[in-house]
């Protein structure tokens, strides 16, 4: 597809092809200008092309209503763009509405997403400004998501959230895709953010010319160019710990125990194991705290330790994220749980440092099988 504006010398994007799998996250990342928005708009023709073809499905968007046609495509912008007069609820329910579903299927929709993006069902009831920006952007994307789209435009979403908090919202959508599995198209200008959120990342050129199409492994081991060398950044050996989630390293074990468990076994298995402290768990494996060695100095395990379990890190972040938690936290270790906040194993700074040395030899090791031998 292709883009030049009326009067307009050059393309605004200029015969940019690429294919989205179903159920995938593609980010398209690159400098200011280039044709980034322009591109994530014509796929629900509020920007209309000047040349070219999108489809989904295998379905051009050309045929049909493009008032339909976006109102069965998610879109969430970085400016939110809640209705100020209407609940988070009836924000939400804003499409489903336009569809003419019924009251009901509409409100028990929205108190569904409210649930889904972990806000408490009274916050229906609630207008816009009583929310933080956090929150705002959290309602943003359930407002997407209230029809069920097959496809979902985001643009920028999180590029008005304070570092933290923008941090939490990726990993919560993160979590919600793994759920829910839509294709998604995904517009920043930070290719950390890229790398981080994205399947396949589209790095763009001015001029809305496709610089490299890869995954964001590809992205950082082969860059296509100079731009996108540059583009990416020195520290790619870094970036690579946006790529692997907690959940895909090899996590480490610690001794587990229950309240009234004897102690004896406990302080044994402490004694060998890889984590060198005991985790108390309830009987559904969900972390409650770190037993003390005055804890196990009795004849059985008390109710509660003497410190929470505290950071939990959950499986689905990446690697950066988790090691920031640990740091954060001053903390050697930390539970790691899956979305239903049961134990999955220990993460360690150790974890990371290993990871780190054997990514930066198997990049000696590639390094020098690449240069030119005499």
């Amino acid at each position: 597809m292709s883009k030049r504006y009326p009067g307009a010398e050059a393309f605004a994007v200029e015969e940019l092809d690429f294919e989205v799998p179903a159920g995938e996250i593609c980010v398209l990342v690159g400098p200011s200008g280039c044709g980034k928005t322009t591109a994530l708009r014509m796929v629900n023709r509020t920007v209309e092309m000047t040349s070219g073809d999108i489809s989904i499905g295998g379905n051009s968007i050309r045929e049909g209503d493009p008032a339909q046609l976006r109102r069965e495509i998610g879109y969430v912008i970085q400016q939110i763009g809640l209705f100020p007069h209407r609940t988070i609820a009836e924000n939400i329910g804003t499409v489903p509405t336009l569809l003419n579903w019924e009251k009901d299927r509409v409100r028990a929709r929205s108190a569904e997403l409210l649930e889904l993006i972990g806000l408490d069902p009274e916050y229906g009831d609630r207008y816009p400004s009583q929310l933080s920006g956090g929150q705002q952007q959290r309602v943003g994307v359930a407002r997407a998501l209230a029809a069920d789209p097959p496809v979902m435009l985001m643009d920028e979403p999180f590029g008005a959230i304070d570092p933290i908090n923008r941090s939490r919202l990726q990993n919560e959508f993160l979590r919600l895709q793994a759920e829910l599995r839509k294709t998604v198209l995904f517009v920043t200008h930070d290719v950390d953010e890229a790398i981080k959120m994205g399947d396949r990342v589209a790095v763009l050129k001015k001029g809305g010319r496709l610089a490299q199409f890869a995954s964001p492994t590809g992205l950082l081991m082969e860059p296509a160019d100079d731009f996108v060398e540059d583009f990416v950044g020195a520290d790619r050996a870094l970036k690579r710990l946006a790529l692997m989630r907690v959940r895909d390293v090899d996590l480490w074990t610690a001794p587990l125990a229950q309240a009234g468990d004897p102690c004896e076994p406990v302080r044994t298995a402490v004694a060998a194991a890889e984590v060198p402290h005991a985790l108390l768990v309830d009987n559904e494996s969900r972390p409650l705290g770190w037993l003390s060695r005055r804890d196990l100095a009795g004849e059985s395990v008390p109710e509660n330790a003497d410190s929470t379990a505290d950071p939990l890190i959950d499986a689905d972040s990446v690697l950066r994220d988790g090691l920031a938690t640990l740091l954060q936290s001053g903390s050697l270790y930390a539970p790691v749980v899956d979305p239903r906040g049961r134990l999955t194993g220990v993460l360690s700074v150790e974890i990371v440092s290993d990871f780190l040395s054997s990514r930066e030899a198997s990049e000696s090791e590639l390094s020098a099988a690449e240069r030119p031998h005499d």
